[in-house]
């Protein structure tokens, strides 16, 4: 059982922590992801849960961010309303996606303002560093290994035991290794990614995100 630090100083000062990763210079794709799977490890360390993955509870109760859970045309997006950070999610889609997503959102909020040395002006590899973070958050490399060297590699039981989508297992054994792959930490296309969105929902207008986000009845 983990257990999830209740100090309210470490949800305060978690975002800057995370942000407090990034270097202050450009960064080549391949640090930008490797900056993103520290984040990840740090945000475990954070939410206590350094010997079972966790974090999506965590990210949901950090201050000046809201989640919001709604009937809406993609898995997530995310927006600053001058006050706090807005988190929509697609209460349609299933559980696991439903974190994955937190988690992906979560990190476009971490990369706010430094998109630019840790991307360039690719916006792709912005959607597939947060996928990747996501992925180290919920699968993270340590357990993934100790699992599959315990036995445990049957795409369904891994899956279970991370309680994650068996397409988002598939993906992180294929990134560590542990499936024929290509390259360790090297993402998938857009087709076979776990949390394939397509471009169009962060082009949303706020007009738009808003009326989406809307309080009303569930």
């Amino acid at each position: 059982m983990h257990h999830i630090i209740n100090d309210t100083s470490y949800r305060h000062g978690a975002l800057a922590s995370l942000r407090g990763l990034i270097p202050s210079r450009h960064l080549s794709y391949a640090e930008a992801l490797r900056i993103a799977e520290l984040q990840a490890n740090r945000l475990l360390e954070l939410s206590g849960s350094s010997e079972q993955p966790a974090g999506a509870e965590f990210v949901a109760e950090l201050p000046r961010l809201l989640v919001k859970y709604r009937t809406l045309p993609t898995s997530g997006l995310s927006y600053w309303d001058g006050q706090q950070w807005i988190v929509g999610i697609n209460r349609d889609e299933p559980e696991t996606r439903q974190r994955f997503t937190l988690l992906h959102e979560f990190k476009h909020i971490i990369d706010h303002g430094h998109t630019q040395q840790l991307y360039g002006s690719d916006s792709q590899r912005a959607e597939q560093a947060a996928d990747y973070f996501a992925g180290c958050a919920l699968m993270p490399k340590r357990l993934v290994k100790r699992a599959w060297g315990n036995g445990i590699q049957a795409t369904p039981d891994l899956a279970q035991a991370f309680d994650v989508s068996e397409p988002a297992i598939r993906v992180r054994l294929a990134q560590l290794g542990l499936t024929e792959s290509t390259q360790r930490c090297r993402r998938p296309s857009r087709s076979t990614a776990p949390s394939s969105r397509g471009r169009y929902y962060r082009q949303f207008s706020t007009t738009l995100t808003k009326a989406y986000l809307q309080e009303v009845p569930a």
